[in-house]
């Protein structure tokens, strides 16, 4: 049993208070999963610029020496820290020696890369990963949230959700799957990188491999309906987009939320019972084997 929630905002008189809308929603979901917690928020993209959500168990000493090393290599980037995590914002020139940098630091482990996306996870409830990194003040364009009770691997902060295989791509689970083993092994062959054993990783480089051939979010999830066995909800997020998929006989709760001003996803409807509008708002839950697609 996990928890999701997701919040696609169509207004933007809302972006400043995406994070203080999606906080008490993550928080809700507590009791479905203790064990960890994580969410992706999805800003303004700059021009040019690419940003990298870095994480240390050794933060002090890990992001300082990165600054060393930016500073020492010449590159043009800042780092914002945020407890444990860090945001690296660069410009498109400074990104290969930028990667490079981090590559030679085992004890950073990236956790998102992209124009707009940052993933911030913590082992421990979700009311306090929330709060260690002020979600509630966040700005931004949508965000996607978990928790997790962990069932087939260990608690870890590389078990949590959200997983991120591809720029500004990331997925959150409830379920699980069967034929996991399988697709890595296929989609290692093809030349993608895996961090963990966890079968949620999995799915998520599924859909940044089908991305990358063409697909767009949605097609790609219509994809996975044939080659994804198991039990799933999945929540994606995206630069510009926001999907939700149910396998074919959508055993785990979700509830979809829409008004004229945001589209808004849970497992449970009490995650969403504090949103402004809601009773108003049109309420259902999605249809099985059913792609649900927005984009700005």
């Amino acid at each position: 049993m996990c928890g999701i929630v997701g919040l696609f905002l169509k207004d933007p008189a809302l972006e400043p208070q995406l994070g203080a809308l999606i906080a008490p929603m993550l928080a809700s979901m507590s009791d479905r999963g203790p064990d960890s917690a994580g969410f992706a928020i999805y800003g303004a993209a700059r021009e040019s610029e690419t940003k990298l959500t870095v994480q240390s168990k050794t933060p002090d000493e890990s992001f300082g020496a990165l600054q060393r090393g930016i500073v020492e290599a010449g590159l043009e980037a800042r780092i914002e820290r945020r407890e444990t995590h860090a945001v690296v914002y660069a410009p498109a020139a400074a990104q290969a020696a930028l990667a490079a940098l981090i590559a030679a630091a085992p004890e950073l482990r990236v956790m998102a890369s992209g124009e707009a996306i940052e993933i911030y996870k913590e082992v421990g409830s979700p009311r306090d990963v929330a709060q260690r990194f002020d979600l509630a003040g966040m700005a931004g364009t949508h965000a996607i949230g978990h928790t997790r009770m962990a069932t087939e691997s260990a608690v870890t902060i590389l078990g949590a959700h959200p997983f991120s295989t591809g720029p500004d791509q990331c997925l959150v689970h409830n379920g699980s799957l069967s034929n996991h083993n399988d697709l890595r092994r296929a989609l290692r062959r093809e030349g993608l990188r895996f961090e963990t054993e966890n079968d949620t990783e999995v799915a998520a480089a599924y859909l940044t491999q089908r991305m990358a051939q063409g697909r767009g979010l949605a097609d790609a999830l219509q994809d996975g309906l044939a080659d994804l066995d198991g039990f799933y909800t999945f929540v994606v997020g995206a630069r510009r987009g926001f999907a939700v998929l149910r396998d074919r006989i959508a055993c785990k709760p979700a509830i979809l939320a829409e008004t004229d001003r945001y589209v808004a996803f849970g497992s449970e409807y009490r995650a969403l019972v504090d949103l402004p509008g809601i009773e108003a708002a049109r309420v259902w839950e999605p249809e099985p084997a059913t792609v649900y697609a927005w984009e700005h």
